[in-house]
Protein backbone atom coordinates (compact mmCIF):
# COMPACT_ATOMS: atom_id res chain seq x y z
CA UNK A 1 0.00 0.00 0.00
CA UNK A 2 1.53 3.70 -0.69
CA UNK A 3 2.59 5.83 2.25
CA UNK A 4 0.90 9.51 2.29
CA UNK A 5 3.28 12.61 2.25
CA UNK A 6 2.72 15.55 3.15
CA UNK A 7 1.99 18.38 0.10
CA UNK A 8 1.94 22.27 0.52
CA UNK A 9 1.01 23.71 -1.99
CA UNK A 10 3.16 26.95 -3.29
CA UNK A 11 0.34 28.89 -4.06
CA UNK A 12 -1.82 29.12 -1.03
CA UNK A 13 0.21 27.24 1.53
CA UNK A 14 -2.41 24.45 1.91
CA UNK A 15 -1.50 21.23 3.25
CA UNK A 16 -2.58 18.38 2.26
CA UNK A 17 -2.05 14.35 2.55
CA UNK A 18 -1.24 12.68 -1.05
CA UNK A 19 -0.65 8.76 -1.81
CA UNK A 20 0.13 7.66 -5.19
CA UNK A 21 -2.36 4.98 -7.15
CA UNK A 22 -0.93 1.65 -8.27
CA UNK A 23 -0.61 0.68 -11.68
CA UNK A 24 -0.65 -3.17 -12.70
CA UNK A 25 2.68 -4.29 -14.12
CA UNK A 26 2.96 -7.12 -17.12
CA UNK A 27 3.83 -9.76 -14.31
CA UNK A 28 0.40 -8.88 -12.64
CA UNK A 29 1.93 -6.96 -9.41
CA UNK A 30 1.24 -3.55 -8.12
CA UNK A 31 3.89 -0.80 -9.24
CA UNK A 32 3.29 2.03 -7.42
CA UNK A 33 5.85 5.28 -7.87
CA UNK A 34 8.23 5.58 -5.06
CA UNK A 35 7.38 9.36 -3.46
CA UNK A 36 9.79 11.70 -2.30
CA UNK A 37 8.73 12.53 1.41
CA UNK A 38 11.72 15.49 1.26
CA UNK A 39 10.57 16.34 -2.24
CA UNK A 40 8.64 19.74 -2.76
CA UNK A 41 5.42 19.64 -5.09
CA UNK A 42 5.75 21.94 -7.93
CA UNK A 43 3.18 24.30 -9.63
CA UNK A 44 2.15 22.87 -13.16
CA UNK A 45 1.87 26.05 -15.78
CA UNK A 46 2.07 24.19 -18.66
CA UNK A 47 1.47 20.71 -19.69
CA UNK A 48 4.34 18.83 -21.79
CA UNK A 49 3.69 15.42 -22.22
CA UNK A 50 6.83 14.06 -21.67
CA UNK A 51 6.93 15.41 -18.30
CA UNK A 52 3.44 13.71 -17.36
CA UNK A 53 5.07 10.14 -17.06
CA UNK A 54 7.36 8.56 -14.76
CA UNK A 55 9.32 5.25 -14.94
CA UNK A 56 8.86 3.05 -12.21
CA UNK A 57 10.35 -0.26 -11.78
CA UNK A 58 8.54 -3.33 -10.75
CA UNK A 59 9.82 -4.48 -7.52
CA UNK A 60 8.87 -7.82 -8.07
CA UNK A 61 10.08 -8.94 -11.87
CA UNK A 62 12.62 -6.17 -12.28
CA UNK A 63 10.63 -4.36 -15.53
CA UNK A 64 10.39 -0.76 -16.24
CA UNK A 65 7.71 0.85 -17.37
CA UNK A 66 6.46 4.28 -17.74
CA UNK A 67 3.36 5.54 -15.76
CA UNK A 68 1.38 8.74 -15.16
CA UNK A 69 3.38 11.07 -13.10
CA UNK A 70 1.69 11.68 -9.69
CA UNK A 71 -0.09 15.14 -9.23
CA UNK A 72 -2.74 16.43 -7.05
CA UNK A 73 -5.30 18.75 -7.58
CA UNK A 74 -5.33 21.88 -4.95
CA UNK A 75 -8.38 23.41 -3.67
CA UNK A 76 -7.10 26.61 -4.60
CA UNK A 77 -6.91 25.12 -8.41
CA UNK A 78 -3.22 24.56 -8.63
CA UNK A 79 -1.81 21.36 -10.16
CA UNK A 80 0.75 20.49 -7.91
CA UNK A 81 3.02 17.67 -9.04
CA UNK A 82 4.30 15.77 -6.36
CA UNK A 83 8.36 14.81 -6.63
CA UNK A 84 9.32 10.89 -7.18
CA UNK A 85 12.28 9.27 -5.34
CA UNK A 86 14.68 8.45 -7.76
CA UNK A 87 13.20 10.63 -10.88
CA UNK A 88 16.78 11.43 -11.80
CA UNK A 89 17.82 7.89 -13.00
CA UNK A 90 14.57 7.88 -15.57
CA UNK A 91 16.69 8.31 -18.71
CA UNK A 92 18.41 5.17 -17.59
CA UNK A 93 15.44 3.40 -17.32
CA UNK A 94 13.30 4.62 -19.78
CA UNK A 95 16.24 2.78 -22.06
CA UNK A 96 15.75 -0.39 -20.41
CA UNK A 97 11.87 -0.03 -20.63
CA UNK A 98 11.93 0.29 -24.39
CA UNK A 99 13.39 -3.37 -24.95
CA UNK A 100 11.62 -5.49 -25.96
CA UNK A 101 9.72 -7.55 -23.23
CA UNK A 102 9.60 -11.67 -22.36
CA UNK A 103 6.75 -12.92 -23.41
CA UNK A 104 4.30 -12.57 -20.41
CA UNK A 105 0.48 -14.06 -19.78
CA UNK A 106 -1.52 -10.73 -19.85
CA UNK A 107 -3.61 -10.21 -16.25
CA UNK A 108 -7.00 -8.38 -16.70
CA UNK A 109 -6.93 -4.70 -17.74
CA UNK A 110 -6.77 -1.91 -14.64
CA UNK A 111 -8.92 1.02 -16.23
CA UNK A 112 -8.22 4.49 -14.91
CA UNK A 113 -11.44 6.81 -14.36
CA UNK A 114 -11.88 9.25 -16.94
CA UNK A 115 -13.14 13.00 -15.58
CA UNK A 116 -10.81 14.75 -17.81
CA UNK A 117 -9.52 14.80 -21.69
CA UNK A 118 -5.74 14.08 -20.27
CA UNK A 119 -7.21 10.92 -18.23
CA UNK A 120 -8.95 9.87 -21.77
CA UNK A 121 -5.09 10.40 -22.85
CA UNK A 122 -3.41 7.97 -20.25
CA UNK A 123 -6.35 5.41 -20.16
CA UNK A 124 -5.30 4.92 -24.21
CA UNK A 125 -1.83 4.55 -22.81
CA UNK A 126 -2.49 2.50 -20.07
CA UNK A 127 -4.73 0.21 -22.63
CA UNK A 128 -1.62 0.18 -25.41
CA UNK A 129 0.93 -1.01 -22.55
CA UNK A 130 -1.12 -3.33 -21.94
CA UNK A 131 -1.63 -4.63 -25.10
CA UNK A 132 2.01 -5.45 -25.30
CA UNK A 133 3.16 -1.56 -27.64
CA UNK A 134 6.46 -0.29 -26.40
CA UNK A 135 7.67 3.18 -26.53
CA UNK A 136 4.61 4.80 -26.12
CA UNK A 137 5.01 8.98 -26.79
CA UNK A 138 3.35 11.66 -27.98
CA UNK A 139 2.84 11.19 -32.14
CA UNK A 140 5.05 13.54 -34.04
CA UNK A 141 2.03 14.65 -36.30
CA UNK A 142 -0.83 16.60 -34.56
CA UNK A 143 -4.07 14.76 -35.76
CA UNK A 144 -7.33 17.03 -37.30
CA UNK A 145 -8.92 16.38 -33.83
CA UNK A 146 -7.93 14.82 -30.57
CA UNK A 147 -4.12 13.63 -29.78
CA UNK A 148 -2.43 11.06 -31.11
CA UNK A 149 -0.11 8.33 -29.23
CA UNK A 150 2.88 6.52 -30.86
CA UNK A 151 4.22 3.56 -30.18
CA UNK A 152 6.86 0.95 -32.38
CA UNK A 153 4.67 0.23 -35.26
CA UNK A 154 1.69 1.68 -34.08
CA UNK A 155 -0.54 5.39 -34.55
CA UNK A 156 -3.18 5.85 -32.42
CA UNK A 157 -5.94 8.69 -32.21
CA UNK A 158 -8.00 9.99 -28.76
CA UNK A 159 -10.67 11.81 -29.12
CA UNK A 160 -11.93 12.74 -25.67
CA UNK A 161 -14.47 15.32 -27.16
CA UNK A 162 -18.08 14.71 -26.81
CA UNK A 163 -18.84 14.45 -30.66
CA UNK A 164 -18.99 11.35 -32.58
CA UNK A 165 -15.57 10.46 -34.81
CA UNK A 166 -16.23 11.37 -38.44
CA UNK A 167 -15.31 9.48 -41.49
CA UNK A 168 -12.87 12.09 -42.13
CA UNK A 169 -11.05 11.40 -38.78
CA UNK A 170 -10.91 7.94 -39.55
CA UNK A 171 -9.70 8.65 -43.17
CA UNK A 172 -6.67 10.96 -41.68
CA UNK A 173 -5.76 8.53 -39.23
CA UNK A 174 -5.22 5.70 -41.68
CA UNK A 175 -3.50 8.08 -44.19
CA UNK A 176 -0.97 9.19 -41.82
CA UNK A 177 -0.10 5.77 -40.51
CA UNK A 178 -0.01 4.73 -43.79
CA UNK A 179 2.74 7.35 -44.84
CA UNK A 180 4.57 6.25 -41.31
CA UNK A 181 4.30 2.42 -42.44
CA UNK A 182 2.11 1.71 -39.44
CA UNK A 183 -0.81 0.23 -38.13
CA UNK A 184 -3.33 2.77 -36.52
CA UNK A 185 -6.22 2.54 -33.64
CA UNK A 186 -8.97 4.79 -32.82
CA UNK A 187 -10.40 5.69 -29.60
CA UNK A 188 -13.55 7.55 -28.88
CA UNK A 189 -15.46 8.97 -26.18
CA UNK A 190 -18.16 9.61 -28.04
CA UNK A 191 -18.59 6.79 -30.54
CA UNK A 192 -18.43 6.85 -34.12
CA UNK A 193 -20.59 7.95 -37.44
CA UNK A 194 -21.87 5.12 -39.17
CA UNK A 195 -20.01 6.06 -41.97
CA UNK A 196 -16.66 6.14 -40.14
CA UNK A 197 -17.27 2.75 -38.81
CA UNK A 198 -17.66 1.71 -42.12
CA UNK A 199 -14.86 2.79 -43.30
CA UNK A 200 -12.90 1.54 -40.58
CA UNK A 201 -13.52 -1.27 -41.48
CA UNK A 202 -12.61 -1.43 -45.11
CA UNK A 203 -9.27 0.20 -44.23
CA UNK A 204 -8.39 -2.05 -41.09
CA UNK A 205 -8.99 0.41 -38.39
CA UNK A 206 -9.50 -1.05 -34.81
CA UNK A 207 -12.28 1.01 -33.13
CA UNK A 208 -12.85 1.34 -29.63
CA UNK A 209 -15.19 3.57 -27.33
CA UNK A 210 -13.78 4.70 -23.87
CA UNK A 211 -15.75 4.39 -21.54
CA UNK A 212 -16.03 6.44 -18.50
CA UNK A 213 -14.19 3.77 -16.32
CA UNK A 214 -11.17 4.21 -18.71
CA UNK A 215 -12.15 0.68 -20.65
CA UNK A 216 -11.61 0.69 -24.10
CA UNK A 217 -14.68 -1.12 -25.53
CA UNK A 218 -14.28 -2.07 -29.00
CA UNK A 219 -16.47 -1.29 -31.93
CA UNK A 220 -15.46 -3.51 -34.75
CA UNK A 221 -14.45 -6.82 -35.36
CA UNK A 222 -10.33 -5.81 -35.87
CA UNK A 223 -10.57 -3.97 -32.37
CA UNK A 224 -12.27 -7.71 -30.55
CA UNK A 225 -9.35 -9.02 -32.52
CA UNK A 226 -6.83 -6.72 -31.21
CA UNK A 227 -8.00 -6.98 -27.92
CA UNK A 228 -7.91 -10.86 -27.93
CA UNK A 229 -4.43 -11.00 -29.62
CA UNK A 230 -2.38 -7.88 -28.40
CA UNK A 231 0.62 -6.32 -30.17
CA UNK A 232 1.77 -9.59 -31.00
CA UNK A 233 -1.16 -10.43 -33.47
CA UNK A 234 -1.21 -7.43 -35.06
CA UNK A 235 2.49 -6.37 -35.83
Amino acid sequence: MSESVSVRCPACRREQFYSAPSYPCACGAPVIPPLDPAGTATAVTHQVWDEQWVTVRCASCGRSEQWPRPELGCPCGTLLRIPVAGADAEEEAEEAAAEPAPAVARRAFTPVTIRTARDAVTAAALYLRWLGYRDIRRADQRPPSGIGLAARGLLAQVDPTVRPASLRDVECLWLTAMTESAGCVYFSLAGYATDARTRADDLGVPLFVLDLTGTPQPVNSLADDLDATGASGAL
